[in-house]
């Protein structure tokens, strides 16, 4: 007679765990780094080659001194090491991303307990120390879309000064933070002149057109959130995979854009451009790579529908009305602060449980 196994249920198969999880989200980056490479030259992949080292290395040490388990080729720290840089302007001294990596790893993840216990997302929270500790590069340093083919300048350029300027650098180059200033100009009109208040209008007009500009990733921005079609092709690969939940990145991206049709135009309620809100700055690499983190995020369905209109929410006040013309990053951090609490809330009941008043 043949032999059968008897385990208790769930009588479940499958050959799914971390490395391989974690590996696929790094090929589902590839897409947007070759972009960014091609957008930004050579620099682009130099900076993501140092963040991505450093986090390695700085999670092998720290494994090393607490005599823990060597598991720096999970792809976790690659995975930390690629979004870090994906969120830093390309034109930033080589040092930077260095720095962001080790306090995202020796910082935000290593004293947790490593993979599994970090409470909040450890690349943001690397980009979040780096724009308190150097703002004025991580406002600054941004880059023109090809400017190596300048004339002194070459594919494989790394110092990108001249003068002690940065090469063709603006300080609104990022299409969000050109609309926030000329909505700023227009909110107070009786302080300019009448051609300031045509231009603030005409460039909020232009970038309301540049949908193709923002698909492609010809534009300015951080190293990888400037191409919104190439990072819709790895979150395709991710949903397919089912390695993320669709309902997270869909109801962050809706809010948001509610939130911009709704308040986000030059002339009143109900004016704002729904595709620029959502295909600028960094919303779809946040949505898709960053707040579907399965460590820092609700385990339920409902928590995931919550935490995405939480984060679109915070991501609209901050881009319409706080400081900085960008708030995906912030927004995905307090959120993951309330993820204990969701899931509090949103867990089912046991069944056949029932409780016992004291």
């Amino acid at each position: 007679m043949g032999q059968f196994t008897v385990s208790v249920s769930p009588h479940l198969r499958d050959d799914t765990n971390i490395p391989k999880i974690m590996h696929s989200v790094n090929i589902a980056l590839l897409p947007a780094l070759i972009g960014a490479v091609y957008i930004f030259g050579f620099r682009a992949l130099g900076l993501t080659i140092l963040a991505v080292i450093a986090a390695m290395v700085t999670e092998g040490l720290l494994q090393k001194m607490m005599k823990r388990d060597i598991s720096v080729l999970d792809g976790s720290a690659i995975i930390t090491g690629i979004l870090l840089a994906f969120n830093l302007p390309p034109g930033v001294p080589w040092w930077m991303p260095v720095i962001g990596a080790v306090f995202a790893i020796g910082v935000g993840k290593m004293p947790f307990g490593g993979l599994g216990y970090n409470p909040l997302n450890p690349a943001l929270l690397g980009r979040a120390f780096l724009l308190a500790s150097w703002p004025v590069h991580m406002t600054n340093d941004w880059l023109k879309p090809f400017w190596w083919k300048e004339s002194g300048y070459n594919f494989f350029s790394w110092s990108v000064t001249q003068g002690g300027k940065l090469v063709d650098s603006i300080s609104t180059a990022t299409p969000l933070n050109i609309v926030k200033n000329a909505k700023d100009v227009i909110a107070h009109q009786e302080l300019y002149t009448a051609d300031k208040l045509n231009s603030a209008s005409l460039s909020i007009d232009r970038m309301f057109d540049s949908t193709q500009e923002l698909l492609t990733g010809t534009v300015g921005g951080c190293i990888g959130e400037t191409s919104v079609l190439l990072l819709l092709i790895g979150a395709v690969f991710l949903m397919y995979k089912r390695y993320i939940d669709w309902r997270i990145p869909f109801t962050y991206i809706a809010t948001v854009a509610v939130i911009g049709w709704l308040f986000g135009g030059k002339s009143g309620l109900f004016t704002g451009d729904i595709l620029f809100q959502v295909f600028s700055g960094g919303l779809i690499l946040g949505a898709f790579f960053m707040a579907t983190d399965m460590v820092t995020t609700p385990l339920t369905k409902k928590g995931h529908v919550i935490f995405g209109i939480g984060c679109g929410i915070l991501t609209g006040v901050i881009r319409l009305w706080g400081g900085y013309p960008e708030g995906v990053s912030y927004s995905i951090l307090l959120m993951n602060l309330t993820t204990p609490l969701i899931d509090k809330y949103t867990m089912p009941k046991v069944f056949g449980m029932k409780k016992v008043k004291s």
